[in-house]
């Protein structure tokens, strides 16, 4: 296996016929599982929602991304993707749910289909897209968004402050919610340039109707930081590590 000029994997005959093996596997004997974390309001500490996160229990793949990886270079992403989405619904019916989105789901067809999950959850369903899709899949992926939120799907924005940071994306799309990057939350506290950087970015957030999720809270002092921001929600393992089923958050203790 080789990188192209994109770092998108390049494969040998071999290695695809292998890869296309073990992705049939997954699918057609349904080897994931999803687990779920909690955003939690850090108004009142409830639990807002939950994101669904796939896992291979199998050991077919190393994690999740390289799977994804697998099923995009033989041509089954939405396939596998669907069945994510399937498990998720089945998993979580008690609060609004977090469905990541793969890039390459936007040009396959699987996401339009009326029988989709998400359809028979429309009110309690964010699909949420990391802030490069647009970059790839511009027309298409505004094509397939309006339709999708015709039918009360809401949209959520991830990873924002890890790389791409293009907020004219975060105005074009509207999103509902904004979720901040770890590289923002990491070793967060009060008074400091980051924080005020972060704040701005709360408050530029909010300016353009989205509320605010921080993502990637590990400790005390950062949930701390994050409440002082104006942010929404907060996720991460200072609240709730990923699990199955849907685990109640926790609240740390200040110093």
């Amino acid at each position: 296996m080789q990188a192209n000029g994109n770092q998108n994997p390049v494969y040998s005959e071999e290695e695809k016929q292998a890869l296309s093996e073990k992705v049939d596997q997954v699918i057609s004997n349904k080897e994931l599982m999803v687990v779920f974390q909690p955003l939690v309001s850090l108004k009142d500490r409830s639990v807002f929602a939950y994101e669904a996160l796939a896992r291979n229990p199998s050991g077919v793949f190393a994690n999740p991304p390289v799977m994804f990886d697998a099923a995009v270079a033989v041509g089954r992403c939405g396939e596998l993707g669907r069945l994510v989405r399937e498990i998720a619904v089945e998993g979580c019916t008690t609060h609004p749910i977090f469905l990541n989105i793969h890039p390459d789901e936007f040009e396959d067809g699987w996401l339009m289909q009326p029988d989709d999950p998400i359809f028979s959850n429309a009110d309690r369903t964010f699909l949420e897209i990391t802030e490069s899709v647009p970059l790839k899949y511009s027309d298409i992926c505004h094509s397939i968004l309006r339709e999708i939120r015709s039918h009360g799907i809401r949209l959520a924005v991830d990873d924002l402050g890890s790389g791409y940071s293009n907020l004219k994306y975060i105005s074009d799309l509207q999103p509902e919610i904004v979720k901040l990057d770890r590289e923002l939350i990491s070793g967060l506290t009060k008074g400091t340039r980051l924080h005020r950087l972060v704040k701005s970015i709360v408050d530029l957030s909010v300016n353009m109707g989205a509320k605010v999720v921080a993502e990637g809270i590990e400790t005390a002092e950062e949930l701390h930081a994050v409440i002082d921001t104006g942010a929404h929600f907060g996720q991460g393992y200072a609240l709730a590590r990923p699990a199955f089923p849907p685990p109640e958050a926790i609240w740390p203790t200040f110093k």
